[in-house]
């Protein structure tokens, strides 16, 4: 970008949750917990599945990297948010503030890709059970994982390519804790009539259609599962009321924002604080203290470290 001829803005002021110097540093406390307990709480889920090879399954490498993605959903903007907490001035540069847009639609919209690919996972296991393993095979799992990531990386680049070059001559505080795609473009000097359309119909568009197909898929599910009774539905039953939380919990806020990206509402910075803060650290929670296996395979590895 020739920042000469087409930007004088050089740097981006961000805004705290709070005015007031008490809350700030409160606010410091406790979002440093939570991230240190997004991170630690995930990694112990990947170091889990990595280590027992009774969790060497589809669903199980499914939910590893969703852990490692929510680390990374976390991580972008979070650390810079917890350190602003401490400081007068809060600002981020033109080059920080475009990283932060491309990580965020990467690691968000991964996130939906892999969603989308656990629940296929969970399609195949409890609607065609016999078929299971030649179906989710390595290879199989392998490239669905690697096809969330780069559908995330396409869909990132998508939406920096018209930003990046965007005329920023003037106006530069964006009314959040980290650079989110709608107010960013909002600071533009230039009609943002044609980038509105453009927004709603890739990152709008694409959290509502996942969003949907999950939906249509878990019923498949549900009424495949009511339908039979036994101690393996019933455990199938458990492993979807998790998931469907997790999908809520995740796409309810994206699509509430960028499903009207131009409408600025005071409820968006409390939604973009969670579903990069409160889910990604809600996510093993609900996996884990609901899954006996995963339990299991935690204190089997507490106990290996504490003998050696």
């Amino acid at each position: 970008m020739d920042r000469g001829n087409n930007s004088r803005v050089t740097e981006f002021v961000l805004h705290s949750l709070s005015g007031s110097r008490e809350l700030q540093l409160f606010y410091f406390a406790f979002f440093t917990f939570f991230y240190l307990s997004i991170v630690l709480g995930n990694l112990l889920i990947a170091l889990t599945v990595l280590s027992a090879p009774a969790l060497h399954t589809p669903m199980y490498f499914l939910l590893s990297n969703l852990s490692v993605t929510d680390v990374c959903l976390s991580t972008f903007a979070t650390p810079k948010m917890i350190v602003d907490f401490l400081l007068e001035h809060k600002t981020i540069s033109f080059e920080g503030c475009m990283a932060q847009i491309f990580f965020l639609h990467v690691f968000a919209g991964g996130e939906m890709m892999l969603l989308v690919a656990m629940a296929y996972d969970r399609y195949v296991a409890i609607c065609r059970p016999l078929h299971y393993a030649a179906i989710m095979s390595v290879r199989k799992c392998t490239g669905l994982v690697l096809g969330c990531w780069l559908i995330g990386v396409l869909h990132s680049l998508s939406q920096l390519a018209f930003t990046v070059n965007l005329p920023f001559c003037g106006p530069n505080k964006v009314d959040s804790f980290f650079c989110d795609l709608p107010l960013v473009i909002k600071l533009a000097c230039t009609d943002t009539y044609v980038l509105e359309i453009l927004m709603l119909s890739d990152s709008g568009l694409m959290a509502l259609s996942s969003f949907v197909l999950l939906l249509i898929s878990y019923t498949v599910i549900l009424v495949t599962v009511r339908s039979r009774a036994s101690a393996g539905m019933a455990k199938a039953r458990a492993t979807l009321t998790a998931h469907v939380t997790v999908v809520t919990l995740f796409f309810g806020p994206c699509i509430f924002i960028y499903a009207w990206p131009f409408s600025n509402f005071p409820v968006d910075k409390v939604l973009s604080i969670f579903y990069t803060v409160f889910t990604p650290l809600l996510n093993p929670l609900i996996y884990t203290l609901r899954n006996k296996e995963v339990i299991s395979a935690m204190k089997e590895l507490w106990r290996r470290q504490i003998s050696s």
